[in-house]
C-alpha cells in the first residue's frame, strides 16, 4: 500500500466556498474512481486555509491508472474548472508505510 498526501493552500477567504464546491462536485466522483479516501482535513494551527487529504492505493501503477481514469471524466474537468482558481498552492507526496505502521 502507498498513501498519497495532497496539500492545498486555498486563497484567503475562499476555504468555505472551496469545501462546498468540492463536496458538491468532486468528492463522490473521487471516492468512486480513486476508492480509498483515508482522510480529508483542514488546518487549525500553522498555515491557515490549508486542506490535507490522503488517498490509499495498492501501488504507484494503481494510482496512475485511477488518476488517469479520473482525469478523463467530464464531471472532473468541470470541477477543476470551478475549483482550481481557488487553489493558491498545491503539493503532493507519496508515503510508504514502515514495517510497523498500522496502515499497511
Amino acid at each position: 500500500m502507498i498513501v498519497e498526501e495532497r496539500i492545498y493552500r486555498i486563497q484567503a477567504g475562499k476555504l468555505p466556498e472551496y469545501l462546498s464546491k468540492y463536496e458538491a462536485m468532486g468528492l463522490d466522483l473521487q471516492k468512486q474512481v480513486l476508492g480509498n479516501l483515508i482522510g480529508y482535513f483542514t488546518t487549525e494551527i500553522g498555515a491557515l486555509s490549508t486542506i490535507v487529504h490522503m488517498w490509499g492505493y495498492e501501488s504507484l501503477d494503481d494510482r496512475a491508472r485511477r488518476r488517469t481514469e479520473l482525469a478523463g471524466k467530464a464531471q472532473w474537468q468541470e470541477y477543476l474548472r470551478v475549483c482550481t482558481p481557488m487553489i493558491a498552492e498545491m503539493e503532493n507526496r507519496i508515503l510508504v508505510p514502515t514495517a510497523f505502521s498500522p496502515l499497511r
